[in-house]
C-alpha cells in the first residue's frame, strides 16, 4: 500500500515540544543541610556519633555487641516470657480474638477463585 511508504518517509516530529535549550548549572551546592521537618534542627557532629545513638531494631553502636546480644549464646540469656498483657502467639490471646472457622461456603469461594458465587 501507499499509506505505508508515505508514513515511512514522513519527517518524525517528537509530540512533546521543550520550551528552551537545555541548560546544565554551573555549580551545585552540595554543602549538609538540617531536613525542614527535623525535630533537633541541628547536624550531628560526625556520622560516628549519629550512628552510636541511632537505632534501627535496637542499638546499632559497637560497644553494645561486644557484652550484649551476640556475645553470648541464646541459652545464656535465659527464658524468655511476655510481659503482662502481651502474647507471642494468636492461640494465646482471649477467645474473642481467635479465628472463626471458615464455612463451606467461604472454602468453596476459595478454592474456586470466588467464580462459585456467581454461578
Amino acid at each position: 500500500m501507499r499509506a505505508t511508504f508515505a508514513l515511512r518517509n514522513a519527517a518524525r516530529t517528537p509530540l512533546i515540544r521543550f520550551l528552551g535549550k537545555r541548560s546544565v548549572p554551573q555549580s551545585v551546592d552540595h554543602t549538609p543541610r538540617v531536613h525542614p521537618a527535623s525535630p533537633v534542627g541541628t547536624l550531628p557532629d560526625s556520622f560516628a556519633a549519629y550512628r552510636a545513638k541511632a537505632q534501627q531494631h535496637g542499638p546499632l553502636g559497637r560497644a553494645q555487641f561486644s557484652s550484649g546480644i551476640g556475645s553470648q549464646p541464646g541459652a545464656a540469656l535465659g527464658p524468655v516470657r511476655p510481659q503482662s498483657g502481651e502474647f507471642f502467639d494468636r492461640t494465646e490471646l482471649p477467645a474473642r480474638f481467635g479465628r472463626l472457622p471458615w464455612s463451606e461456603a467461604e472454602m468453596e469461594a476459595v478454592e474456586t477463585g470466588g467464580a462459585s458465587m456467581f454461578a
